[in-house]
């Protein structure tokens, strides 16, 4: 019976690991329906800009109320994982502030994780002001409704539970701790949930014990708990910010990406010695096609990118159209293509790896025609994004195949391409009435 906590705390750790393996497979099995990407250029660059944005939060600045709040929660999540690590190894060992020879470090660390937590649990507070109460535009938008708000809230609600549940750990072990119980070492200083003292008030030596342990077991639990419900929240870009702002583009915005196919087609038209009517060549490859309909045609890069979103709708706060009243919403585009990649997900488990036509598709049942043709490519989105995330990439990509498979654009777009293709100018003019307006002058 001794040794039963000790093994009881292993099970609920390997269970947790585990299911937290399943969801990095599933995500990365996710991940790799996308087509090839080449991302391999300028290493060093791609490292600054992990360290610049993902690590150093450069682009948060802009907002700084918000970014000075999620500094203060992103830190303290970060730091506070070295208590995490002599609570596994507490619960693995048997042992009880495993780390409390280091002294007077031990006694900084603690002290420090003590008042993060405390500004953790005033900066969740003011997050939930701002999502409820406040109810600031960006998070009040339509895709915001029904699961998007409640992973919002429940996020700052676990958060809140688990500040909680440290410091009253703690101030339970300071109790037991001054009146020189067996087991509860002197070790540590607690600047604020010393102040937890008059909670524990009437309780006996038993009862502090029982509220250490229970808060020391919750707190493990609850951490385990909100790693496997990463998978299925917003804040998975706690993971994925890295590696995404590592394979963010490093093109000029504005510059688009070339079509293979197309490139060979023109360089074919250019050949004078090449003979438009030849058969292909056996090992030629196939027609690829043209943009994209589906997040199978999608990159792996750009599907990174929609598991990335944070959804804090700072690219559609900045977005001309979104601001005029337009369909288009940047985060939506984003939120859509993940929800499709979770649903082909879905379908593949549910057919031993296999996808099974399910008569749907990225275009028209998520995203709808309008929202694509309302975009003017300003890049005022991909700017904004404070990981890196590229929406317009994705909104391109769908008005490639909408123009190349289908001779679906818009009439004005039609026109305008057809009298470049015949004027040389998106005006209805023959080159030589180009200049007819100097004699009017």
């Amino acid at each position: 019976m001794e040794y039963l906590p000790n093994i009881l705390f292993v099970l609920i750790l390997v269970a947790g690991i585990g299911f937290f393996s399943k969801n990095v497979k599933r995500l990365s099995r996710n991940i790799k329906l996308g087509r090839e990407a080449d991302v391999s250029d300028n290493g060093p660059q791609r490292w600054k800009n992990m360290v610049r944005i993902a690590l150093g939060q450069n682009k948060m600045g802009v907002r700084p109320v918000a970014a000075f709040l999620h500094v203060i929660v992103y830190v303290g999540f970060i730091i506070i994982n070295i208590e995490v690590l002599e609570i596994v190894l507490d619960g693995i060992l048997g042992t009880h502030r495993l780390f409390a020879p280091l002294g007077g470090l031990y006694d900084f660390l603690i002290g420090s994780f003590e008042v993060l937590a405390a500004l953790v649990i005033a900066a969740v507070v003011i997050f939930w002001l701002r999502r409820n109460i406040i109810r600031l535009r960006r998070f009040t938008k339509p895709e915001m409704e029904g699961w998007p708000k409640k992973d919002g809230n429940l996020i700052l609600y676990i958060e809140l539970v688990l500040m909680i549940l440290f410091l009253t750990m703690n101030g339970a072990d300071y109790q037991l701790q001054q009146l020189g119980t067996t087991h509860y070492v002197q070790a540590g200083s607690f600047p604020v949930s010393q102040f937890l003292a008059p909670f524990f008030d009437g309780l006996s030596e038993e009862g502090l014990i029982a509220v250490e342990r229970t808060a020391w077991w919750l707190h493990i639990v609850g951490i385990l708990f909100f790693l496997n419900y990463l998978y299925y929240s917003k804040h998975l870009h706690i993971l994925l910010a890295f590696p995404n702002t590592y394979y963010g583009s490093l093109r000029p915005k504005g510059q688009f990406r070339n079509l293979d196919a197309v490139t060979r087609e023109v360089r074919l038209m250019m050949d004078p010695s090449a003979d438009p009517f030849a058969a292909p060549a056996e090992n030629a490859p196939l027609p690829e096609k043209f943009g994209a309909s589906d997040v199978m045609d999608l990159s792996w890069v750009q599907l990174l990118n929609a598991y990335t979103c944070t959804e804090c709708g700072r690219c559609t706060s900045e977005c001309p159209a979104n601001r005029t009243g337009k369909k288009l919403s940047p985060r939506k585009i984003m939120m859509d293509t993940r929800d499709r990649l979770e649903e082909v997900g879905r379908n593949l488990e549910a057919n031993k790896g296999t996808f099974v036509t399910d008569d749907k598709q990225l275009l028209d049942h998520y995203i709808t025609r309008e929202e694509l043709w309302a975009c003017t490519s300003c890049n005022a989105c991909v700017e904004a994004c404070p990981v890196s995330i590229d929406p317009l990439s994705i909104i391109m990509d769908m008005r490639q195949y909408l123009v190349m498979e289908q001779s679906a654009a818009p009439s004005d777009l039609n026109n305008m391409m057809g009298n470049i293709e015949n004027n040389g100018a998106p005006w209805p003019f023959n080159q030589m009435d180009r200049l007819n307006w100097v004699q009017e002058s």
